[in-house]
């Protein structure tokens, strides 16, 4: 027997189906959608369909944009000699959040995993090369995250990029602001001695 009428069961199921969502977040969530009024829940309904209909990739940097070129591959005030190659939209995002970057990225929508099945072909990297090979660049920043699928992507693409004659260069990581040297694990200590820098 159903707990609630069938169109709040099948609200519940779909937003249980997101990323983080369990069924007693998911019911919180369909019972404020529930108590909302009719407009709210129309702007939320709208939202979620623009995104799906409107959003696209960049055919410059593969970030998601609703115009093409996107509004960071126009900006003319960007350096344009410094690309910073992302894993995924959300690490563009991050990056940009800090205001200590501005020049341009390239999105690779991944990383490489052959557990998983992903290899070169799955991830943006033949648009990245003719991309470096076709323009005027300084320096590459690989800014992949630091797992294990990250670190072999980086590897791959540093590789591919050396006999570009580009300047290539890695995020730096390890211990973060407030955190404690006893705490931290063994690899993330390593990596803050190996990239250390003079003071």
């Amino acid at each position: 027997m159903a707990l609630h009428a069938k169109p709040i069961d099948q609200l519940i199921e779909a937003l249980a189906k997101l990323p983080g969502i369990g069924k007693k977040t998911a019911t919180r969530l369909a019972f404020h959608i529930l108590r909302s009024n009719a407009q709210e829940a129309q702007a939320l309904a709208r939202a979620i369909l623009d995104v799906k209909e409107k959003i696209r990739l960049c055919s410059i940097c593969f970030n998601l944009t609703d115009e093409d070129p996107c509004h960071i591959c126009k900006d003319v005030r960007r350096n344009r000699e410094v690309l910073c190659v992302v894993e995924g939209p959300n690490d563009l995002i991050a990056i940009e959040n800090t205001g200590a970057y501005n020049g341009l990225y390239h999105v690779l929508h991944g990383r490489l995993s052959p557990l998983e099945g992903i290899g070169p072909e799955e991830l943006k990297i033949k648009e990245l090369m003719e991309r470096l090979r076709n323009g005027k660049w300084s320096e590459v920043i690989l800014a992949n995250n630091p797992t294990v699928e990250g670190e072999a992507t980086a590897l791959y693409l540093a590789d591919l990029i050396k006999n570009l004659g580009i300047k290539i260069s890695r995020i730096a990581y390890g211990i973060p602001i407030g955190g404690e040297i006893e705490y931290s694990d063994g690899m993330t200590l390593a990596k803050s001695i190996e990239g250390r820098k003079e003071v």
